[in-house]
């Protein structure tokens, strides 16, 4: 299975905020990275907002002969 491409996200955030956010994934034994990805996930899990899993995308944009 060929791996779905990524796309570069650039903001910024507080000093703190990143720290934080550095504290939390280490904690959990995340990179960066996957703890924002997991963090945007829950989120838009508490307030109903449906976003598609990475294979789905995968399976729309290239479908199965």
């Amino acid at each position: 299975m060929a791996a779905t491409k990524t796309i570069t996200l650039t903001l910024r955030v507080d000093p703190v905020i990143k720290e934080g956010l550095r504290l939390l994934a280490e904690k959990e034994h995340r990179s960066l990275t996957n703890m924002v990805e997991v963090m945007i996930r829950e989120s838009c899990k508490q307030h109903n907002v449906i976003i598609p899993e990475q294979q789905t995308l995968f399976d729309s944009e290239n479908p199965q002969r």
